[in-house]
């Protein structure tokens, strides 16, 4: 809670810049608040720092779309989605490329965080999200695993690889050989089912299913 000396030193630095600080102090609700505040009150009282309540501000559907997303994060799960997907309708409408992706990327990472049981690709069919719309699978075409298949099947191993090492975690030995020793077309395929990968066990029981 203490108001960093480093922080104070750069705006007294500064101060024909910032001649007017402002403080906003951001609580999911009022009953979150810290209450053993008493060595910092000369500083929380100051008329220059303002407390936001996110469930005081009122209908998430009236609010901005940059608002709403953090009122968002304090919904229940089961009011979450339907609100969800109205701010997704809604930023179709407002906002223009790529701030609609920026929002679209967020509201889909609030709800994986608050739907932890379910994995990326469950909650984006959950929104009414289409895979081709979300950052994770333009990761994978930007970095070029579609493209990889024309540069070589090497570059296309090691994007493979990079990519399952972010999902799950670093590969054993054993596991990586079996990966890289796929044909393009089973990599392929891998690349494509690593999005619903929450664990190495899921990677595990994917390469069993290639024995099947």
């Amino acid at each position: 809670m203490t108001f960093d000396l480093r922080v104070a030193l750069y705006f007294y630095r500064n101060r024909e810049r910032f001649s007017n600080l402002q403080i906003v102090i951001i609580y999911p609700s009022r009953n979150l608040e810290q209450s053993d505040i008493v060595p910092y009150l000369s500083q929380l009282n100051s008329p220059q720092v303002h407390r936001i309540y996110l469930d005081e501000l009122g209908n998430i559907r009236q609010l901005p779309v940059w608002v709403a997303l953090m009122v968002l994060t304090t919904i229940e799960d089961g009011q979450a989605v339907e609100q969800a997907k109205y701010l997704l309708a809604r930023n179709q409408q407002e906002e223009a490329q790529p701030a609609n992706r920026a929002i679209m990327e967020l509201i889909t990472t609030i709800m994986v965080y608050k739907f932890e049981d379910k994995s990326q690709r469950e909650v984006e069919q959950m929104l009414g999200i289409t895979l081709q719309e979300t950052r994770v699978y333009r990761e994978i075409k930007e970095e070029g695993i579609k493209e990889g298949i024309k540069e070589g099947l090497q570059r296309e191993k090691s994007l493979v690889i990079r990519l399952l090492t972010r999902r799950v975690g670093e590969l054993p030995q054993q596991v990586r050989q079996q990966v890289e020793s796929l044909p393009v077309e089973q990599l392929e395929n891998l690349g494509e089912a690593l999005l619903d990968f929450s664990s190495m066990a899921d990677l595990q029981t994917w390469l069993e299913g290639l024995k099947a």
